[in-house]
């Protein structure tokens, strides 16, 4: 009786461990994610400071800044929808900073029912973040319908050749002397996934399955062979 159930032992607690492992490995990940994430949010909410003179996305990436000047008319309208105000635009504007820099603005979302409202020029003060979004794909992202002003991606380098600005987006939090019909829309964690917890309860539930199967295993050899 005892070869004939040595070797679905050695397999069945072979294949706990790995489960086992795969698990632990996961909540290692969950522990690291939150780490990641709460230095986000710490570097997201910190003090604003004025506008790098040659920024740099691996070094200023979600940097807070604030900056003063006006709102040039226009902008880009980018498709989107925002829980519980419905379909709409994030819209991108042209900003001219009080000493002279043109760079991209990313002012909030917009109902789609205000899509030709006029958003012309004003003086504004705003706090913000640098930011350079990861939303393109090249198989699946429609081209711009440039003739209805309708974008599907955010991309820092396209849009300020299109603008004729700096290769630099500020993504408003709040807004002084902003247009009321623009809601902001600032960058937080809320889209970053995190799923690690999920994936650990996963491997060790297919753990504890594993292990049931492997002692029932072993009770059906038993039972034959008594």
């Amino acid at each position: 009786m005892l070869k004939r159930m040595i070797l679905p032992l050695i397999f069945g607690l072979g294949g706990a461990a790995i489960l086992a492992a795969l698990g632990t490995w996961q909540v290692q990940r969950l522990q690291w994610k939150e780490g990641v994430l709460a230095e986000m949010r710490a570097e997201l909410g910190g003090d604003p400071v004025a506008l790098p003179a040659s920024p740099q996305e691996a070094v200023h990436n979600y940097l807070p800044v604030r900056v003063t000047g006006e709102i040039q008319p226009g902008g880009l309208h980018f498709l989107t929808t925002r829980k519980g105000m419905g379909p709409g635009y994030r819209v991108v504007s042209v900003f001219e900073t009080a000493d002279g820099r043109r760079v991209m603005l990313d002012r909030g979302f917009l109902r789609e029912t205000d899509k030709s409202r006029d958003l012309g020029a004003r003086d504004v003060a705003v706090t913000g973040n640098l930011h350079w979004p990861d939303e393109y794909d090249e198989s699946f992202t429609p081209d711009p319908d440039i003739d209805r002003n309708i974008w599907f991606a955010r991309q820092v380098g396209p849009m300020a050749d299109y603008l004729g600005t700096e290769p630099l987006l500020v993504v408003a939090r709040r807004t002084e002397g902003g247009d009321p019909a623009i809601t902001p829309w600032p960058v937080d964690t809320s889209g970053i996934p995190n799923d690690h917890l999920q994936y650990a309860v996963t491997w060790f539930s297919l753990m504890v399955l594993w292990l049931g199967m492997t002692a029932y295993l072993l009770w059906r050899i038993r039972r034959r062979t008594v």
